[in-house]
Order: C-alpha cells, then sequence, then structure tokens
C-alpha cells in the first residue's frame, strides 16, 4: 500500500522525493547592521540542516528579504548582496547533498517592515535601534502604535519589482532550486492585493486587476530569470478574514488562475495577517479548505499549512485529493525529525544520513 505523504512529487523536471516540506519561518537571527547585516550563519546552518537530515521532502528558506527596507525585522535575512548570497550557498549545498531541495522565499514587508522579533514583543523598532520607515501601497498603519507607511511611487514599485528579480538570480546562483514569492500576511504583495490596505486611486488599486498587479509583475520579473525546468511558487493568504472589505476566497481563486498562466507552478496557501478586527477561527488544518478548493477549481498544485501536526492527519490531507504536499510549521520546530518519524508510522521510508541508518 502506497503512502502518499512519502511519494515523489515533480513539477517541471524537478522531483522532490516526498511531499514532507518545511514552511519558511523567520528566525530573526541575522546581524541588524554592518558588513553582515541580513547574512545566515552558523544558527541557520545548523537549524536548516537538522530538518534536511530529518527527511524533509524540500526546505523553504525564511522569508528573505530583497532589500534592506524589505526586512520584517531588522535581524532578518536578506539577499540583496552577494555576501547574503553566498552565505546561503553553503546552506543550499548541504541540504542538497543530504538529499533535500532546497528552496527560498523571497520577501518584502512592506508596511509591517521595522518591526521587533517576537521575542521583544510587538511593535515598530525604534530608529535608533536600527529600525527605519516602512513603505506601502497606501498611508495606512498595520494597527495602532504602527508608523504610517510611506505610500510608494509608481518609480518605486517598478524598483521593488526589479529588486525581486535580483534577489532570484542571486538564489540561483547560490544552489536554490525553488523559489517562492511572499505574497502573504499582510507583507507588501498582499498589503495590495486587499482592499483593506490599498486605497491607491492608480493603475495599482482600485479594481481587482489592478490590486493584483504588483503580484503579477513580481512573478513575470522572478520567472523571467527562473530557469524554465525549475518551479517558482507563491505564497497567499487567500483570505485576511476582513469580510468583503478585505482580500475574499473568490479573489484567491481567480489570482490562482491568474499565477499558473504567468508561470506559477504551485501555490502555498495560508491566510490573514494583514490586521483589522480580524476573528479566525483557528483548528487543526483550519486552512486545508481554502488549498482545496484553489486545487479543485484552477488545477493549480497547492500546498496546505496550518495546524498540521500529525502523520496520519497530513496522510489523509493528501490521500483524498485536497493539497499535493503539506508544509510544516512549528511543528518542525519542536521535533526536526518529524518526516522520519512519519514514515515509520505510516510504514513508509524517506532519505536519511547513513550515520542515522541505525535509528531508522
Amino acid at each position: 500500500m502506497s503512502v502518499a505523504l512519502f511519494e515523489p512529487y515533480t513539477l517541471r523536471s524537478l522531483t522532490i522525493p516526498n511531499r514532507v516540506w518545511m514552511a519558511p519561518m523567520d528566525q530573526y537571527s541575522a546581524e541588524a547592521s554592518g558588513p553582515n547585516a541580513g547574512v545566515a550563519h552558523d544558527w541557520h546552518f545548523a537549524h536548516y540542516g537538522a530538518r534536511a537530515t530529518g527527511g524533509t521532502g524540500l526546505i523553504l528558506v525564511e522569508a528573505t528579504a530583497v532589500s534592506p527596507e524589505g526586512r520584517i525585522s531588522p535581524a532578518d535575512l536578506g539577499i540583496w548582496n552577494d555576501t547574503q548570497a553566498e552565505a546561503l550557498r553553503r546552506i543550499a549545498r548541504f541540504l542538497k547533498e543530504h538529499g533535500t531541495v532546497p528552496g527560498i522565499q523571497l520577501a518584502h514587508g512592506g508596511r509591517k517592515a521595522s518591526t521587533k522579533r517576537p521575542w521583544e514583543g510587538r511593535g515598530p523598532v525604534a530608529p535608533d535601534d536600527h529600525g527605519w520607515q516602512p513603505l506601502g501601497p497606501s498611508p495606512v498603519p498595520f494597527a495602532e502604535g504602527y508608523p504610517v507607511p510611506v505610500e510608494l511611487t509608481v518609480e518605486q514599485i517598478k524598483e521593488i519589482v526589479g529588486q525581486f528579480a535580483d534577489a532570484a538570480r542571486r538564489a540561483l546562483d547560490a544552489g536554490f532550486e525553488v523559489v517562492e514569492v511572499h505574497g502573504a500576511h499582510g507583507y507588501l504583495i498582499s498589503s495590495f492585493l486587499s482592499p483593506h490596505s490599498n486605497h491607491r486611486t492608480d493603475a495599482y488599486g482600485g479594481s481587482f486587476e489592478n490590486r493584483t498587479r504588483l503580484a503579477l509583475e513580481v512573478v513575470d520579473a522572478v520567472r523571467a530569470v527562473w530557469p524554465e525546468e525549475l518551479p517558482v511558487f507563491f505564497k497567499i493568504s487567500a483570505t485576511d478574514w476582513l469580510g468583503e472589505q478585505g482580500w475574499t476566497p473568490d479573489e484567491t481563486v481567480r489570482l490562482a488562475a491568474l499565477l499558473q498562466e504567468h508561470g506559477v507552478d504551485l501555490l502555498d496557501v495560508s491566510s490573514g495577517g494583514n490586521g483589522g478586527p480580524a476573528e479566525i477561527p483557528v483548528g487543526p488544518g483550519y486552512q486545508v479548505p481554502f488549498a482545496a478548493r484553489v486545487r479543485a477549481e484552477t488545477g493549480l498544485p497547492v500546498a496546505a499549512l496550518g495546524l498540521i501536526t500529525e502523520p496520519e492527519q497530513a496522510e489523509k490531507i493528501l490521500a483524498n485529493g485536497e493539497a499535493d504536499a503539506v508544509l510544516l510549521g512549528r511543528e518542525l520546530l519542536r521535533d526536526a525529525s518529524w518526516a522520519r518519524r512519519a514514515a515509520r508510522e505510516l510504514g513508509a521510508q524517506t532519505h536519511a544520513p547513513s550515520q542515522y541508518a541505525w535509528a531508522i
């Protein structure tokens, strides 16, 4: 009897050894300033390396900023210069050597940039503590106590599109085989999608076509420099849980079809994160129905995430055709070898270093 969770999965010419994938989760552990600002170091190497030796099929390295002002916190990773890319090369190489596909998420924090690390509390970082003025589609702050972002000009938007392309080139040179565009959780691209945060009246605001323009321009720019044989992912908040005043599941389905036309190979389906009076019914697998709907209505492959914690739960999602893969977040923080444990429980196999063979 086959186990869907441990069947290989091919996108374009890239085969991922199983369907247990690691979601991008910020570590907020890089230096904030100086020549090593945004540079990955030993913590990142050990963190991602442990999940690779634990049998994870694909690892998406955390939100990696395409520019200094695109960092979510001053301690975020970056890929806006060659020093940063070179440090990431070591990680990508190790993942691949141990049977895991190396991927990376490219991001711009937008109006949620320059914020504190989670263990330091919520809110903005002061200018005298390496903070900066955030940017956004409109002068609408993320929440009370957050700064009003500077409204981007059209020229600045075009510059950011170019920054995503430059970042994708560096990611490819560093050895990554999957690139994901971060369009979720209220960060820059997501904030353009939602009328809650996008009050523009130009070509980037108002209608669905205008609010999705930046997302498609970034995808086009990334796809143009990314090899035809390698996949591009897009992460989306299927809803910001604000009803018709925000981004809706219906719009997600519409955008998914467009993203597929523009060369996106898989949609990483999350939700929330854009502020406002959102009421989110959190529970096991609570975001899976959004992924299942996209897959059913567009045919675009999807990865599901959100409180997926148990092997049988993950297997059922795939066996039912609700998703093509599962992305684990906090569960992989708790258990770096979750994939190997799941394989044992489900009667399957996954890759592991020879040094661990007697523990399988």
